[in-house]
């Protein structure tokens, strides 16, 4: 979850979907949309891990995500709404937008270590039972 919902989350969904769905079902979604994902974000994840966001992920609003267990901030520095779960944590991640490909490499690379972290943690049974 994250603001706007067009970067960081963006790279989460599409990391986790790649990597840990045969342990959780990920769906980004943010207060706000764009009318497109960024495309710089969108670059690097086909890049790194031959994922075309495009085509199968779009912004979406928190209340177009079906309930969920699991809630993961981005680290946007802003009040994050209430969005009933389980667990939640952050994960501090700054936005690259803007920045140089190496930012969103960096971002990429964060997220997915912290999503395979949670997939460790998930079957570990340190967190909910899924």
């Amino acid at each position: 979850m994250c603001v706007h919902n067009s970067c960081r989350s963006q790279m989460a969904e599409a990391i986790s979907r790649l990597l840990v769905s045969d342990v959780l079902e990920a769906y980004s979604a943010g207060t706000e949309t764009k009318p497109e994902i960024n495309r710089d974000a969108v670059a690097v994840i086909k890049e790194l891990y031959g994922v075309d966001m495009n085509n199968n992920q779009r912004s979406k609003l928190l209340t177009e995500i079906p309930a969920v267990d699991i809630v993961v901030t981005m680290g946007c520095n802003v009040q994050c709404p209430n969005l009933p779960c389980r667990h939640r944590e952050d994960w501090g991640l700054e936005d690259p937008t803007g920045k140089e490909q190496a930012e969103f490499e960096k971002t990429a690379k964060a997220i997915e270590a912290r999503v395979l972290d949670l997939k460790r943690r998930i079957a570990e049974g340190q967190l909910l039972q899924m």
